[in-house]
């Protein structure tokens, strides 16, 4: 369990920047449309670790 700490840090922090990126650059004033891409790309990320813990 502890050496996927870094792992699950790492991913968070990716995800993290990939929404703040994607809400500022395309969907700045639309609330409904950012909520919806926020939630598929946190969908997309826990699907991607998912996958890649299944492989370990």
């Amino acid at each position: 369990m502890t050496r996927n700490v870094p792992v699950v840090l790492a991913f968070l922090t990716v995800m993290v920047v990939v929404i703040v990126t994607v809400d500022v650059l395309f969907f700045r004033n639309r609330f409904w449309e950012r909520l919806l891409v926020n939630a598929g790309v946190v969908a997309l990320f826990v699907a991607f670790y998912f996958a890649l813990l299944k492989s370990r």
